[in-house]
């Protein structure tokens, strides 16, 4: 019988040897990339326009609050609609954004208020790709190989994450800060139209046939996440963890330049130590293979997500604080993976995407909450104060999700993947 790590290895061999893995994946590769480029050009882009705390965490705050409305929403027409043409439609929507920021930014005709408006437009559209996007993971890959084509798909995210930071604050110290925007918009340009490329069988391509309004199918789909006994509870875990835990790593330029005084370069340092941290969390975690006790590691990797940051603030020292940054960072992408693996393999095929657009709007929403939180506390009693009391926040949280786990991982677990002793 072949190793959890062999099995978990061989289903991701399988995926990327398919058209339609190298494809997605690929694709995937190439626009997270671009994504995580403009995302550190438009944090220096907000911290240069203020060098405010609050008005970075308001930038953060536009580009994820959409999911709250647009989520839900997003999810309802992914099930009934054809979800390629979906994605390819609204992320051609990322193209013109990023076209736009980068021509303002490159005139000198961008302030606050553009900027946070072309951040509301990301916004939106990246809530209705999400669950576009991961809703047709399971028509890719067989039943048996989605736990590892979720890992790589967060593998994919984090090997961007990596290289998309290093990539942006080289550009920003060599050219400016529209190069790296601009890139983006170019890559998402690549990414969308080799999404024509794909051959997805239609069951798994649209949901289902339209019998009832959106409204009625966005209330059945909040029901069904509510009323499950394992998925309700663990994204409720991951959504008060995305408010105390995530909004650290949201406010990167506040660490780099307000607290270690490390400037554009100190904030690419940051972000790609997050990022290889994440990577190697995510290539650690891709070879374990199955889901048995999935559960508990993402309630323990939410804590550790919280822990990370408060080293990365409690610290003057920048290699400490770079330490704490990957610590943190590699706890979210094995939260991010488990979560997301428990509820893509427990939900129901026709509530796949209005599950996945909940999970959305929790890896989202949650986040800018916390980011505008936590940017006007620091504004009031200072950086380290507000995460200090953020990640005190997080215990008592961890510790009722503990008292529950045995009945969520019965509920999610369920007879699926090789038990693990």
């Amino acid at each position: 019988m072949s190793s959890p790590a062999a099995s978990g290895l061989v289903s991701i061999r399988r995926t990327l040897r398919s058209r339609n893995g190298r494809v997605f994946f690929g694709g995937s590769l190439l626009a997270w990339t671009g994504l995580w480029m403009q995302r550190i050009a438009v944090g220096w882009l907000a911290w240069d326009l203020s060098g405010s705390a609050f008005w970075l965490g308001v930038v953060a705050f536009a580009d994820l609050f959409p999911a709250v409305v647009v989520s839900p929403i997003a999810g309802a027409v992914a099930d009934r609609t054809d979800r390629v043409r979906l994605t390819m439609t609204v992320q051609s929507i990322v193209v013109v954004q990023a076209a736009l920021l980068a021509t303002l930014t490159a005139l000198g005709e961008i302030s606050i208020p553009r900027l946070i408006a072309l951040e509301l437009v990301l916004g939106v559209a990246q809530s209705f790709a999400q669950p576009a996007r991961q809703s047709l993971m399971p028509g890719l890959v067989p039943r048996e190989d989605l736990p590892g084509a979720v890992a790589l798909n967060s593998l994919t995210f984090n090997v961007a994450r990596f290289t998309g930071p290093a990539l942006a604050g080289l550009l920003i110290v060599e050219t400016s800060i529209a190069v790296p925007i601009a890139a983006n918009g170019l890559f998402y340009l690549i990414a969308t139209a080799s999404l024509l490329l794909l051959r997805v069988d239609p069951a798994d391509r649209i949901g289902h046939a339209p019998s009832r309004s959106i409204l009625a199918e966005m209330v059945d789909g909040f029901r069904y996440v509510a009323r499950h006994p394992g998925i309700g509870r663990i994204m409720l875990f991951a959504g008060v963890i995305g408010v105390f835990a995530r909004p650290m790593l949201e406010l990167m330029p506040a660490f780099a330049d307000g607290l270690f005084q490390k400037g554009a370069e100190g904030l690419a340092m940051l972000t790609s130590t997050t990022g290889l941290g994440a990577l190697v969390a995510g290539i650690v975690f891709v070879t374990r293979g199955g889901i048995r006790g999935m559960t508990l590691i993402a309630l323990i990797a939410g804590l550790s997500i919280a822990l990370g940051a408060l080293l990365m603030a409690a610290t003057d020292i920048f290699a400490i604080g770079l330490l704490g940054a990957a610590a943190s960072a590699a706890a979210q992408v094995v939260h991010g993976i488990a979560v997301q693996t428990l509820a893509q393999t427990a939900s129901d095929r026709t509530m796949r995407g209005r599950v996945m657009s909940i999970w959305g709007l929790i890896v989202r929403a949650c986040p800018a909450v916390g980011a505008l939180s936590l940017g006007a506390l620091a504004e009031a009693i200072g950086l380290r104060p507000a995460v200090l009391l953020f990640v005190a926040l997080c215990i008592p949280v961890f510790l009722w999700g503990m008292k529950r786990r045995k009945r969520v991982a019965a509920a999610l677990e369920r007879g699926l993947g090789p038990k693990r002793t």
